[in-house]
């Protein structure tokens, strides 16, 4: 361990670091680097890029299940893991930064809410190559085993031979079936239609829980992970962070720049 000469890999998650996904992750990758395992304490799905800013965050160390692998949890979310991993726990700036492997579907316009996409967009703006995996089965007792090779060849790639500079990418695999290959494309548009159930608890004040149902826009587009995900292949697409709408610039320059 922290021998420099090896390449140095830090990995999150958003379902917590006793979450299986993230022990296969972990357990794929241990023979391409020195790999810490910065984690939240609890599950943090949908949190995206939630930071922490009014409350102490506090580090506990693990017992590891795994040689030559140190787990450490932060009560904060997936970003806050990547930020203290880099300030506080790390021996020096990682090689990469992988996230998952996730319980469930990241695909689409998932990303948007996602916390383990949080996590991989918080190391792509730290100039860090980083990779978000999910795998479309949301049961703790998920089944990982057909995805490790693919898991293994991505995660090598980029760990190897890092990426764009501002890109980072997003991987998801289909679940209970061994995936056709690999499609690299682009994100299905796609909204969920929200609704929360009125709940009434003991006392009788009503609450409420959120539950809908995904809606694609665009089924039969076959340049989308939508589509490939349904046809047994692993899908990648890369991400750009906080990308500005460049197209739209010089129409909307001509609605509002003389605006006084």
């Amino acid at each position: 361990m922290n021998n420099s000469s090896r390449k140095l890999i830090l990995i999150t998650n958003d379902d917590s670091v006793d979450a299986p996904g993230i022990h296969r992750l972990a357990e794929i990758v241990r023979s391409m680097g020195d790999v810490y395992v910065v984690a939240p304490a609890h599950p943090h799905s949908g949190q995206s890029a939630a930071i922490t800013t009014c409350a102490p965050l506090r580090i506990s160390e693990l017992a590891s299940q795994l040689d030559g692998v140190r787990f450490f949890s932060v009560d904060g979310t997936p970003v806050d893991c990547v930020k203290l991993a880099m300030h506080a726990i790390l021996p020096r700036r990682p090689d990469a930064v992988l996230s998952g492997i996730n319980h469930g579907s990241n695909a689409s316009v998932n990303i948007i809410y996602s916390g383990t996409m949080g996590a991989v967009t918080e190391g792509c703006l730290q100039g860090i190559p980083s990779v978000g995996f999910s795998l479309l089965h949301h049961s703790i007792k998920a089944d990982f085993s057909l995805s490790v090779g693919f898991v293994a060849s991505i995660a090598g790639a980029v760990i190897e031979e890092g990426l764009s500079e501002g890109v980072c990418l997003n991987v998801n695999i289909p679940a209970r079936v061994m995936p056709q290959g690999i499609k690299v494309c682009r994100a299905a548009r796609a909204r969920w239609t929200d609704n929360y159930r009125r709940y009434l608890d003991p006392s009788g004040v009503p609450f409420y829980l959120l539950e809908g149902r995904f809606i694609n826009a665009e089924p039969n587009a076959e340049d989308t992970d939508e589509y490939w995900l349904a046809r047994r292949y692993v899908t990648i697409v890369p991400v750009v962070p906080g990308a500005s709408a460049n197209d739209s610039i010089r129409a909307l320059s001509a609605r509002f720049d003389t605006i006084d």
